[in-house]
């Protein structure tokens, strides 16, 4: 796939994760997301090395708060297009949001 493809596809598994009732098919989509940022994406990004990464949105990854963090990296994304930096910081938000999403499911089963 190539730069757009690999961006549509990832709007589209975006979208997907957060309106899927099932725990698979989000978690599922998260580990997509992150693949594609983390592997796939960046060898499409040459010579876009060099991005910013919003601040609130970096704070916000540092306090664990995962959804607004992809929400601050995908409108940096939006506003002045994808970075290998961005892309970077996107796939760890989805990383930990994954492991994030399962570690809720096992609290709520437990109580």
């Amino acid at each position: 796939m190539n730069r757009d493809e690999l961006l549509q596809a990832a709007d589209a598994l975006d979208v997907f994760r957060t309106q899927s009732d099932n725990l698979y098919h989000r978690v599922r989509a998260l580990f997509f997301l992150y693949s594609i940022h983390r592997f796939h994406l960046p060898r499409e990004l040459v010579g876009r090395e060099c991005g910013s990464i919003p601040f609130a949105g970096f704070e916000r990854l540092l306090n664990r708060r995962f959804h607004e963090t992809i929400r601050d990296f995908l409108a940096e994304q939006q506003s002045n297009g994808p970075s290998i930096t961005l892309s970077s910081a996107l796939a760890a938000a989805y990383h930990q949001l994954a492991f994030q999403t399962l570690a809720d499911q096992v609290r709520k089963s437990v109580r």
